[in-house]
């Protein structure tokens, strides 16, 4: 005796070897024995086990789904007994087996009730069910289509209407990623790599910068329609003039700087920072969207200013013009020590802009010992004694600190070039240290005031934002509030809004213990950071960018820690696998196997050692990197 039998959702067939109420003992046609329940058994028959699953899935075939739920009525039925109203007759143990597996097969048309059991769908259930299948259907054939278009690396238009969704907040269930994803695994690429070597990435620069963008400017970086509030009309003109030390790329000059020889014998240097904070109310319209963006943007060939241009020009210090500021003037005495700070709100004309690389040929640590020729060599050169004689006030002199390049990027009609200046060269610590001490003497002077502000402090190499006046271990100040960047920079508005209050003797702007002032604080946290990490990754693209443009094939650099490499030439560290086991400092060549701009990935070859370490390398902690960046952003 045989049974047709139903396991783990699939119909199988077996001699009986023995039987107990509860189970059996069977053997397949291939010689398999297993022990299956009794309620498993659908039907017993005699014929021969070999070819009756292959005979019964072939009549199974023949067999039409519509015809046989038109057959079976409304009321629940066995497989058999329906078999037999089917045939008109007592069927064949092949053809009970047919009609099981084609009602089997098709749950859409036949709902299961138990064991070899089924009652016909409701013909509306049957119509939308059989709707959804065909749409199903059409929408595999719809996939298949446009994955073999993927493979040939075109694009489907209907995935290029969703391409936003798919570079930057991918939707794991919708139509378009799965028709995606399917087409990167056959192929084993990124989806990324796909899109773009289907076009749909034209610019790598522009995925960057539109990842940024959707993130933290939504809406676009137009700025509303903005009325700007006149500036006070009763500020006094300085007796002074005022020159400013930029970058040539520089449009939203903040700082400049006075020189003016006293009768005493004295020397006024004046720190003069423009004062943008008279011309913006507190909660007014531009106030809002300063406090939505809270600073400028920098990238390489690119920034998102602050504050629109018609609020930058009436304040940036540009030359010819005559503008407010909020002035710092230290009273210098021959031995450069300052016996008397005075802060004043005033006007001032900017006699000239100078510019780093107009002006670094005239002044840099060669031309210290006698006059260039230019103009304002004078000037500088006392400045930049007073910068010293700040920075030993401080604690942080050290003539034999390794000198570290900063590079800056010019980016025109899509080509890059980097070039690096030595960190710490005279203009560079002129402008530092005189950013320095006013940041420190105004947070000084709110903090004497009791007028709350908005303070950078660092302890046990922690730098973090706070509202009351903490030290700065790394700087070496007692307090350090960010003032000298109000077109750039939140916090510096803020700030100069407490200092104007001070000055002119009025309600400061934030109260003591402000929960505006405190959110403005966390905001601009957030954002900072952000805003630097993109600056980052931009920097870092346009360096991949440069090798690509140079077609340079070879890299040096020096091992930084660990398998990591920081290039010579470009502001790049990069993980070198296969890099052996060499000392930090470390010089190597590195051949050059990929530049992937996408993904952000550059790939080399360790070729060998250029130069040992010397006996003092310069590996840059974290603390002291934080502190670096620190006197970089008062640069």
């Amino acid at each position: 005796m045989n049974v047709f039998f139903e396991e783990d959702g699939a119909f199988k067939v077996a001699s009986i070897m023995s039987e107990s109420p509860s189970s059996l003992q069977v053997e397949s046609a291939s010689g398999k024995r297993s022990k299956i329940k009794s309620s498993n058994v659908l039907m017993r028959f005699e014929v021969p086990l070999a070819g009756f699953l292959e005979a019964a899935n072939a009549e199974a075939a023949t067999l039409e789904l519509d015809f046989l739920w038109e057959c079976c009525g409304e009321s629940e039925f066995g497989f058999e007994e329906f078999a037999a109203d089917y045939y008109g007759r007592k069927p064949t143990p092949v053809e009970a087996a047919a009609i099981a597996t084609k009602l089997h097969s098709a749950p859409v048309y036949f709902n299961r009730k138990g064991k070899g059991r089924y009652k016909a769908a409701p013909a509306e259930i049957l119509k939308a069910a059989l709707a959804g299948l065909e749409k199903k259907r059409l929408l595999a054939e719809k996939m298949a289509s446009y994955v073999e278009q993927l493979k040939a690396h075109q694009m489907p238009e209907e995935l290029m209407q969703k391409l936003d969704m798919l570079l930057y907040e991918p939707d794991k269930n919708s139509f378009e990623y799965k028709t995606l994803d399917t087409a990167a695994n056959e192929l084993h690429i990124s989806h990324l790599k796909l899109l773009q070597a289907c076009g749909a990435i034209p610019s790598t620069h522009d995925f960057h910068l539109g990842a940024f963008l959707r993130e933290y400017f939504a809406k676009g970086t137009d700025f509303p329609s903005i009325d700007l509030a006149v500036s006070p009309a009763d500020l006094v003109l300085a007796d002074v003039e005022a020159f400013s030390i930029d970058d040539s790329t520089t449009t939203e000059i903040d700082d400049a700087f006075s020189i003016k020889t006293m009768t005493d014998g004295t020397t006024q240097v004046g720190i003069h920072i423009a004062a943008p904070a008279l011309g913006i109310p507190v909660d007014s319209v531009l106030d809002a969207e300063v406090m939505k963006r809270l600073s400028t943007v920098y990238m390489p060939g690119n920034k998102i200013t602050m504050l629109p241009e018609t609020a930058i020009r009436p304040y940036s210090l540009d030359a010819g013009e005559i503008k407010p500021v909020l002035s710092l003037y230290l009273t210098v005495q021959a031995d450069l020590t300052i016996t008397q700070r005075d802060t004043k709100v005033e006007l001032i004309k900017i006699a000239d802009n100078l510019r780093h690389d107009e002006l670094e040929p005239f002044f840099n640590e060669h031309t210290l010992e006698s006059d260039s020729g230019h103009p304002y060599w004078a000037r500088l050169l006392f400045l930049f004694q007073l910068a010293e004689s700040l920075e030993k006030a401080r604690g942080k002199y050290d003539p034999n600190k390794p000198i570290q390049v900063d590079y800056n990027f010019y980016v025109n009609d899509g080509k890059v070039s980097i070039t690096g200046r030595r960190r710490g060269a005279p203009m560079d610590k002129l402008v530092a240290e005189l950013m320095i001490e006013a940041n420190n003497q105004w947070g000084a002077l709110l903090a004497a005031h009791e007028v709350p502000g908005l303070y950078r402090a660092q302890t046990g190499g922690k730098v973090f934002m706070t509202t009351k006046a903490e030290p700065h271990q790394g700087l070496g100040v007692a307090q350090y509030a960010w003032s000298t960047s109000p077109l750039r920079r939140a916090v510096d508005l803020i700030n100069q809004r407490q200092l104007i209050s001070v000055v002119q003797g009025t309600l400061p702007a934030y109260a003591q213990n402000s929960d505006v002032l405190v959110g403005h604080m966390r905001n601009f946290e957030q954002a900072y950071i952000a805003y630097n990490e993109f600056q980052t990754r931009m920097e870092r693209f346009w360096c991949l960018q440069y090798l690509i443009q140079e077609a340079v094939e070879t890299v040096h650099g020096f091992v930084w820690r660990d398998n990591l490499v920081r290039l010579d030439d470009v502001p790049y560290i990069t993980k070198v696998y296969g890099l052996p086991e060499l000392k930090a400092g470390t010089r190597v060549s590195l051949q050059v196997q990929e530049v992937d701009t996408l993904l952000m990935e550059l790939r080399t070859k360790y070729i060998g050692v250029l130069e040992e370490p010397a006996v003092s390398v310069l590996v840059e902690t974290l603390e002291e990197a934080l502190v670096d960046n620190e006197q970089q952003e008062a640069v």
